[in-house]
Parts: structure tokens; C-alpha cells; sequence
């Protein structure tokens, strides 16, 4: 049973035309609100959410990756890795190097500067997480999440 809330929202003046195509775009509605607040955080501190998610893969990684290995694990997918890195690398926030053994690989490492930012967006990112959905509960959290990943398990492989 629907609220139908987003047909307001967005004003649409017919009902949707199924319950999968107000679910989708309910889905994108939030992420594109989600996706915002986010960007206009991470812009505080000079970064993209894309550049963002690279520093946040190498800090939880611990040690430096390949660069396609961190494309794989992206949030949003980015066209052009090389390119994201080469600005990161430029604001000195990563440093790269080349694998000895396959001269092809290149490593890509956070530096201290970027640790010490990483360290300066934590607070404020924890609050804007709990600004946003703090107000759903522990169960509702949980529910929502086997949501979405049960949706992402019924979407075909990106390529």
C-alpha cells in the first residue's frame, strides 16, 4: 500500500503506471537528494565524492592498490580512474608507483596529507550520516539495507 507521497512530490498529475516504476524512481529521488548533501560536504574540504571514495578505499585498504583494483570497488563508477587519481596526486593526497614486476601496474598509495584530511572529514561525515537517516531506527536500518542489496542482486553485472 502506497503513500503515494512522490507523486506529490514530483507532481505528477496520474498515478504511477506500476508499483516497480514508483519504487525506481522513489530509489533515485533519494539518492540524487543523498548524493548532493554529500557533495556539497566533501566540496568543504576541496574533493569530489568520486575523489572522496578513492581516498576512503586506500585508507580501509591499508596499503597501496592497483589502480584498476580501486575502480572496481567504487561507489559510482567514473569513466576515467587515471584521471581522478592524477588530480589526488596532484593536490598530494596520493602518491603512485610503479609495480617492479609489470611495469603496466601502477600502485596507487594515500599520503599523509591524505590521511590528515580523511581524519578531518570524519566527524562531520558520521553527522551528516546520522543527520540524514538517523531518524529510521536500528531495524528499519537493517531493512533497508537487505532492500537495496536485494535489488542490486537482481541487476545485471556492470560493465
Amino acid at each position: 500500500m502506497s503513500s503515494h507521497r512522490l507523486q506529490h512530490e514530483i507532481k505528477k498529475k496520474q498515478p504511477f503506471e506500476s508499483a516497480e516504476r514508483e519504487a525506481v524512481l522513489n530509489i533515485l529521488l533519494t539518492a540524487d537528494r543523498l548524493q548532493n548533501r554529500f557533495g556539497r560536504l566533501f566540496r568543504e574540504y576541496g574533493l569530489t565524492t568520486s575523489q572522496y571514495n578513492v581516498l576512503r578505499i586506500l585508507r580501509g585498504e591499508g596499503q597501496p592498490l592497483p589502480s584498476l583494483e580501486i575502480a572496481s570497488r567504487l561507489i559510482q563508477q567514473v569513466p576515467a580512474i587515471t584521471g581522478l587519481i592524477d588530480r589526488l596526486e596532484s593536490a598530494g593526497l596520493v602518491c603512485r608507483k610503479r609495480c617492479e614486476e609489470d611495469r603496466r601496474v601502477v600502485f596507487v598509495d594515500i599520503t599523509r596529507s591524505g590521511c590528515s584530511l580523511m581524519a578531518r572529514i570524519d566527524e562531520p561525515l558520521l553527522a551528516l550520516h546520522r543527520e540524514l537517516i538517523g531518524h529510521l531506527s536500528p531495524q528499519e536500518l537493517q531493512q533497508l539495507t537487505g532492500l537495496l542489496e536485494k535489488v542490486r542482486e537482481g541487476l545485471p553485472p556492470t560493465q
